[in-house]
């Protein structure tokens, strides 16, 4: 039997996934299988993958015709997952020796339907240690109820898949697939209908999650369309929360979110390409006539004033001819 399945998508990776595959072994288990994704790599990763098929225990390489992104990516894994447990790892990321046997006994341990991690940020040589922004620690928590409240930062505002672990029910449940074919931010609809729709999860001290950022092929590191992407998982993110029975509670938060979002890549706009930048305005504006008004109106009123002025300079942006097809994403 399998107790636990690792979903790994790789892309282009072919300077870090030596390391990230090594980390494997170190956490490797008769018991544990690691779901390899080959999301169409063009550089030499799909040769790394081959040998790590032979040298690390519990390897399974799969592989895709064409690039999907990582949504897609750990969407094929899912669907080959065996385990009792899930877990992710991203191709350019490591863990600490054993870490997978210590978070699993946690989680068998609680009971619950999943656990959430901290985890250590790589950027260069820097390291720095990221709390999941949920206090009580090592405590069954109703996870609906850390979604709020809509000011600060919570559970839903530490989107980081490969921060935790999941039972099996949740997959069953359809519950840990992600939005098909979005290229950043396909964490973010995630999280959220984690918070709803699973029962029960716990927060625990475990460090074992290496992060590394700043990595060239990163989709954060690339100022092009497929960053706007996170406009079509925000949309989902409203769509979903106010078919919610809680909605008037939730969508708050969601809003604040969302416009939190558009106003950090609207501040860092020069770093688009001129075409993305244009159309990044545009379709955040069509966004912001979309949510729910007088939500965002509250919203608004309680963000500091630079964020809040940006937001309704946007907002009042003349939407342009023929745009009826921006007005539905991006």
């Amino acid at each position: 039997m399998v107790k636990l399945s690792v979903v790994v998508p790789f892309f282009n990776v072919q300077r870090y996934a030596p390391d990230t595959l090594r980390s494997l072994h170190a956490n490797a288990r008769e018991d544990f299988e690691f779901l390899l994704v080959d999301d169409c790599s063009t550089d030499g990763t799909p040769e790394i993958l081959e040998r790590a098929v032979r040298e690390v225990p519990g390897a399974v390489l799969l592989r895709h015709r064409t690039n999907g992104g990582l949504a897609t990516a750990r969407n094929t894994g899912l669907d080959a997952a065996r385990g009792e447990y899930v877990a992710f790892l991203d191709g350019d990321d490591w863990l600490a020796p054993g870490h997978y046997s210590r978070l699993l006994s946690l989680i068998e341990g609680l009971g619950c339907d999943f656990v959430r991690t901290d985890h250590v940020r790589c950027t260069g040589r820097e390291r720095s240690v990221q709390r999941a922004p949920v206090g009580r620690r090592g405590e069954v928590l109703r996870p609906r109820d850390a979604i709020l409240p809509a000011h600060r930062s919570t559970s839903v505002d530490y989107p980081y898949a490969w921060a935790g672990m999941y039972h099996r029910r949740l997959l069953d449940r359809g519950i840990l697939h992600f939005p098909h074919g979005l290229r950043t931010a396909e964490d973010r609809p995630w999280i959220w209908r984690l918070h709803r729709e699973a029962d029960s999860f716990a927060a625990v001290s475990t460090l074992g999650v290496f992060y590394r950022r700043g990595v060239a092929t990163s989709l954060t590191q690339i100022g092009d369309i497929r960053q706007l992407d996170f406009l079509r998982a925000f949309d989902q993110v409203i769509d979903e929360t106010a078919a919610d029975p809680d909605a008037d509670r939730l969508l708050p938060k969601a809003v604040r979110t969302y416009c939190a979002i558009i106003a950090h890549h609207c501040g860092q706009i020069t770093r688009f390409e001129p075409p993305v930048a244009r159309r990044l305005r545009a379709l955040s504006a069509a966004a912001l006539r979309r949510m729910p008004q007088d939500v965002l109106k509250d919203v608004l009123a309680t963000m500091d004033a630079d964020r809040a002025q940006l937001l309704r300079r946007l907002r009042r942006r003349p939407a342009p001819v023929g745009s009826a097809a921006a007005e539905g994403g991006a």
